[in-house]
């Protein structure tokens, strides 16, 4: 009792962390931020919450795997097969012995002397049974064909014996009318083809099977419905069921009357007749009521107590779940009869279902598919299920990744289940290095997209009907591309399979088009189903593509680069950015890509060059307070602000297009919203920095936000503080020593005050931080900057003993302070002066008595 307190106790704490986690993270606005160096470790995607509550779910489920073993559904059924081949292993011996018992000892010693009754009761009881064995030792392979259907009912034969009579008649008209009726079939058929090709304008190519399905060979010609599978499965338990009916009466009435004939005395060859007769009727008694008992327990479990139906629908198979569930029960249950009877015992559906994916019948592949895709999709056995397919690197190579390359309409649902086996496969990391390593893998999922906007493979519009080149009109294709786009979405967590996705061959720019999006589905306010799907598959796209863009090293370097070179890249940012006012969260993933590629600077200068880039990032940056609880649209705000900042760094070019659409002073006014502050320092700082000597007089209006920046250098708050620390040191550049004292009056901030404040920050920040990389170099640039300005700042710093702090400073110094902007651990945008270099103008500066002017 205490040890399951505790452990549920131990899950509550872990449920309580995760939830800390979320709301720090939820605080921090942006979590992907390019301003501050990130691990891969700490790499996640920003649209991938649903995911991560998915992988709490089925981490807490594995942490309950953990104590308690709960058996699986199917252990019923192989437990069910066990009991019956008990049952019929038995009645076989018995009736195996009884019939040596008969040959042996009756026919053989007492033939001559038998009664002639008693002769012709043996004969027919052995007729009987062999005709019995003969039917059992078939029953189970035509059973097992009659599963490929549905409609198989050899497995539910007492509810069947209630609708006989109808059944029958219905046998007879089908077999009265067996010829006309397929005549019939054939012209609806051709005539049902004429018509789709008429109204759909497209050929449907007819395909040859070269093996016929094992569930409709008409053995007779014009007797199909006779000698399907299902129909002789019944005949032959109807023939086991009379043949012990009948063993049952003849035995028991022999046993009963004793009218064995008369022996008389002496006679030594009629002396054991009587005892030899008892011992074979008892035997073929017993064995035929072993029989009848196995029937009657089969009947119980499977018509009164529906369980298959029961295990179906623990297993959540469906309605087309039931062939899968009797198939399986018919595979365990032969093992059981024809070799040990403990063989069952060892069969699991994932197994099972594996082994009839590597089948050629598209009936076998079509059952494992489904049976590995809800085990996969159900959070009780997903774990065991991807484990065992992730351990069987065949199964997923010669056939999951196979499946995908499947387009013809009949195999539909066997490709879509493949691609969502995968979809969750590959939600694993160690699975998605085996799916990603395999060969062909990613041009395989690569054929799961199929934009209808591409003029290869596009639809012909007809009316008002979209008919799409060698598929009927009902193909899912947007079902595929969210699956396939899914897939690589989780592939792409890792850092080599964005390597591959990008070298795979056309695959970028089919991920890149579908980040399109039509004005109209934007801005629709009534949006139906098929709408509703675009935009997932959006989505998908845009998590992909940052995703991609994300990626550090010189693999993210080269995506960026090929992601930007794809010339529909930006537009359909910008089409996002402007018509997605009702899809906060994409406008959030359009914004990041941005960002992310803005990384490079060739990406950076095709960005801001892009009509109308700019200006919808002001636009959605500048905006006025978010209503209470749009917590989402204020994060969009956030990471456009970022953007911004990434745009206007080191690009002179995209400065002057940001000063050209006036938005200096409303930038100035973005620093009082506290959502915004820090990017709307970040932006002004940048453009201040890098606009050029001859945009001096449109960056005027900096001086009227000196004072409120003055301020805001002593926040206690660390990022607030660095960028507004690095913004002031550069606003006061542009004025002159009259123009700064003012601003000091104005803010009410002395200069010993902000002398101290750049001292306190070199000892809190005794060595480079990550979260604040530029805070050291940001407070030595403006304690420089004082120092030249008035040349009694430097006696402040020396009483504060600041040349201390610039010594631990040369000590501590590190490439991390030498970047503006950060890819994961890798630095980018180096700064012109290292840490150490102004660290020893400062020293200088403060050993020389008359600091330069």
């Amino acid at each position: 009792m205490d040890s399951d307190k505790f452990e549920e106790d131990n899950w509550k704490n872990i449920r309580l962390q995760v939830f800390d986690l979320q709301k720090l993270e939820e605080a921090r606005g942006s979590s992907d931020t390019v301003f501050q160096p990130k691990s891969s470790i700490e790499k996640c995607d920003s649209g991938e919450t649903a995911d991560a509550d998915a992988a709490s779910v089925s981490s807490a489920t594995a942490f309950q795997a953990t104590t308690t073993a709960i058996p699986a559904p199917e252990q019923r059924l192989t437990l069910f097969a066990l009991r019956l081949a008990i049952l019929e292993k038995a009645a076989t011996g018995l009736g195996t012995l009884g019939f040596i018992w008969a040959t042996v000892v009756l026919l053989g010693g007492f033939a001559i002397t038998l009664d002639k009754t008693d002769f012709w009761f043996i004969t027919i009881i052995l007729l009987i049974e062999g005709t019995r064995i003969f039917s059992r030792s078939h029953e189970l392979e035509w059973q097992g064909q009659a599963t490929w259907t549905i409609s198989g009912a050899g497995i539910n034969s007492f509810r069947a014996l209630r609708s006989g009579s109808i059944s029958l008649l219905r046998s007879m008209k089908r077999f009265s009318e067996g010829i006309l009726e397929k005549i019939l079939k054939r012209r609806s058929r051709e005539a049902a083809r004429d018509r789709v090709v008429r109204q759909g304008n497209f050929d449907r190519r007819t395909t040859r099977i070269r093996t016929w399905k094992s569930s409709d060979v008409p053995l007779l010609p014009y007797a199909r419905w006779f000698f399907l599978s299902s129909n002789v499965s019944r005949l032959l338990y109807w023939l086991q069921i009379l043949s012990a009916t009948a063993c049952v009466a003849l035995s028991s009435y022999k046993l009963v009357r004793h009218n064995y004939g008369d022996v008389q005395k002496g006679d030594t060859d009629k002396m054991n007749r009587q005892s030899a007769l008892n011992i074979f009727y008892a035997l073929a008694l017993a064995e035929a009521l072993l029989f009848l008992n196995e029937k009657a327990y089969w009947e119980w479990q499977v018509s009164v107590c529906n369980l298959l139906e029961e295990v179906n629908k623990e297993c959540e198979l469906g309605v087309t779940g039931m062939v899968s569930i009797k198939r399986f029960f018919y595979d365990a249950y032969s093992k059981c009869v024809n070799g040990s009877i403990f063989d069952g015992l060892k069969m699991d559906m994932v197994s099972f279902a594996m082994e009839l994916l590597g089948s050629s019948s598209q009936d076998e592949q079509l059952i494992g598919v489904r049976i590995l895709r809800q085990s996969a999709m159900n959070q009780q056995y997903s774990d065991d299920t991807l484990q065992k397919i992730g351990i069987n690197l065949s199964v997923i190579e010669s056939r999951l990744v196979e499946m995908l390359n499947w387009k013809d309409p009949q195999e539909e649902e066997i490709r879509r289940s493949a691609a969502e086996i995968l979809s969750k496969l590959a939600g694993k990391k160690q699975n998605s290095l085996r799916v990603a390593g395999i060969s062909g893998a990613m041009e395989s999922i690569s054929s799961l997209l199929q934009n209808t906007r591409s003029s290869g493979d596009g639809p012909d519009v007809i009316g008002e009907k979209k008919i799409f080149h060698d598929h009927p009109l009902h193909y899912d294709f947007w079902r595929f591309n969210d699956l396939g786009l899914l897939i690589l979405k989780k592939l792409a967590r890792d850092h080599d399979n964005c390597g591959k996705i990008g070298n795979t061959r056309g695959l970028l720019p089919k991920i890149i088009d579908f980040t399109h999006a039509d004005e109209t589905l934007l801005r629709d306010e009534n949006a139906d189903d098929d709408c509703r799907l675009q935009v997932l598959t959006l989505k998908r796209s845009l998590q992909l593509v940052k995703m991609l863009a994300s990626t550090t090293g010189n693999t993210g370097k080269c995506l960026r680069r090929e992601i930007s070179e794809i010339v529909f890249t930006i537009s359909n940012m910008r089409d996002i950015l402007r018509y997605g006012k009702r899809y906060p969260k994409l406008q959030k993933l359009a914004i990041e890509i941005l960002s992310f590629l803005a990384l490079e600077k060739d990406a950076r200068e095709k960005i801001g060059g892009t009509g109308g880039i700019l200006k919808e990032l002001f636009n959605i940056f500048l905006k006025g307070e978010m209503p209470r609880g749009e917590k989402e649209g204020g994060r969009v705000r956030i990471v456009a602000g970022e953007a911004i900042a990434m745009l206007v760094l080191e690009s002179r070019s995209n400065c002057i297009r940001a000063l050209k659409l006036g938005v200096s002073a409303r930038m100035v006014e973005a620093l009082e919203v506290p959502l915004v502050r820090v990017n709307a320092a970040r932006v002004l700082r940048n453009l201040c920095l890098y606009s050029g000597d001859e945009c001096f007089h449109d960056l005027e209006f900096m001086k009227a936000a000196a004072p409120m920046v003055l301020k805001w250098t002593t926040s206690e708050e660390s990022k607030l503080q660095e960028v507004m620390v690095g913004l002031a040191a550069q606003v006061f550049r542009f004025m002159a020593s009259e123009e700064s004292k003012a601003v000091f009056a104005d803010s009410g901030i002395e200069r010993e005050q902000l002398a101290r404040t750049m001292v306190s920050i070199l000892k809190k920040n005794d060595k480079p931080a990550i979260k604040v990389p530029r805070i050291r170099r940001f407070a030595i640039e403006l304690a420089i900057w004082m120092m030249e300005d008035d040349s009694d700042s430097v006696g402040v710093f020396k009483e504060l003993r600041l040349e201390e702090e610039l010594e631990k400073v040369l000590e501590t110094t590190a490439e991390v302070e030498n970047f503006d902007v950060f890819s994961g651990t890798v630095g980018m945008s180096r700064h012109s002066r290292t840490v150490f270099s102004l660290a020893e103008s400062a020293m200088k500066i403060l050993q020389d008595d008359h600091p330069p002017q």
